[in-house]
């Protein structure tokens, strides 16, 4: 009965367009930064979801062939040392990784039945950091004598939709690769030593146009049947800050280099990166100015009020009782805040789901609804403890 009449009384000079001018203003601020984080989520699979084994971030540059280091010219299109260390010192690299490459012949062969199919191929590695796949299967043991192989989705659809179809050969899923036998053979170029393998796929990548063999696999193939010279890298795996930034297309075409990767998906991606920070620190900056007004709404409604609090507090009232009205008019308002700023993402991200889902977009939903619930917590205890604050301020008076 005593709380009672105590927030009776405290809040007798409550004004309600304050508090409701902060419910307002802090609810569009969230509601700013939920949205604006649920769309940077279901948007950057549409841009960003090559595939799985080559992490996202990552990009593989090479250099232009041009009249001057084609096989008519003096040169190659090879990275050297300098280069390399150049490369890993722009402030948009975390780092870099050249690719090896075989140093002897391969070639591969398809016998079912009586029915056969052999190629030449060639392999290239990187450092296992860079690929995202299972240890398991991304293994090489040489007493197994299986390699595991991740090819580039273009080599199939070339065989699927150019070689099968004129050649009356069938055509093979990616699951179905995956359970046909290989026979490697590796020769040295000197023909004097070879080694023959089994070849194991174990998935397709959209990113990396290449076959891609487990490192430890290179360096064992490489020691036991190359030349010993080291060739010099002529393709890099890149792991770069931000995929798209502006800087990273000029340094490449300063240097005569090019990346593999669609541009246009990495600049859409800093785009949406860009304006994702944008909105959202628009959204922060309105919910800032919401918890001052809170805070100012409740320090005059206490300026007020500052002789009955100096009052409650000498006739003994504990000071967690008198400031508790106030505590109770701020948690109120936060909780209508983030209600209504979580309502309100359900209903705009209603609105665009299923044309972004089309596009291969889509992504978790319960990590921005926690954001903003999160951030008007943290506006409410900021509050709470203002309050706290001012109520021990009445005491001292």
């Amino acid at each position: 009965m005593k709380s009672r009449l105590v927030g009776r009384l405290l809040r007798k000079n409550l004004s309600l367009a304050q508090l409701a001018g902060f419910t307002l203003s802090s609810f569009i601020g969230l509601a700013i930064v939920a949205v604006a984080v649920q769309l940077w989520q279901d948007l950057r699979p549409v841009w960003e979801g090559d595939d799985s084994f080559m992490t996202r971030g990552y990009m593989v540059v090479n250099k232009k062939v041009t009249a001057a280091n084609s096989l008519l010219g003096s040169g190659k299109a090879a990275f050297s040392e300098a280069e390399i260390d150049e490369l890993r010192e722009q402030p948009w690299v975390r780092g870099a990784a050249p690719f090896s490459t075989v140093d002897y012949s391969v070639s591969a062969a398809v016998r079912t039945g009586s029915c056969g199919l052999s190629t030449n191929l060639f392999f290239e590695s990187i450092p296992d950091g860079y690929i995202d796949v299972e240890d398991a299967d991304w293994h090489f043991d040489p007493d197994s004598g299986e390699v595991p192989l991740i090819l580039s989705k273009d080599y199939l659809s070339l065989y699927n939709f150019g070689f099968a179809s004129s050649a009356g050969l069938p055509q093979m899923s990616e699951q179905m690769i995956g359970s046909v036998p290989l026979e490697l053979r590796l020769s040295s170029f000197d023909g004097q030593r070879s080694v023959t393998l089994r070849g194991r796929v174990v998935g397709f990548s959209k990113r990396l146009n290449t076959i891609l063999v487990p490192d430890s696999f290179m360096r064992w193939s490489n020691g036991l049947l190359g030349s010993g010279k080291a060739a010099e890298p002529s393709r890099i795996a890149v792991d770069v800050s931000a995929p798209g930034d502006p800087a990273i297309e000029s340094y490449l075409k300063d240097h005569d280099m090019e990346t593999g990767s669609d541009s246009r998906s990495g600049s859409a991606s800093f785009l949406l990166n860009v304006a994702a920070a944008i909105v959202g620190g628009v959204g922060g900056v309105i919910t800032l100015l919401s918890l001052f007004v809170l805070m100012l709404s409740i320090s005059l409604l206490m300026q007020k009020n500052r002789e009955k609090l100096h009052q409650l507090l000498m006739l003994g009232y504990p000071a967690a009782a008198v400031a508790r009205p106030y505590e109770r008019l701020v948690l109120l308002c936060s909780a209508v805040s983030a209600l209504l700023a979580v309502a309100a993402l359900e209903g705009v991200r209603a609105a665009y789901i299923e044309p972004v889902r089309a596009l291969g977009g889509g992504g978790g939903w319960w990590e921005a609804p926690a954001l903003a619930l999160a951030i008007a917590g943290v506006l409410a205890l900021a509050n709470v403890a203002a309050v706290r604050r001012r109520v021990r301020g009445a005491w001292r008076r």
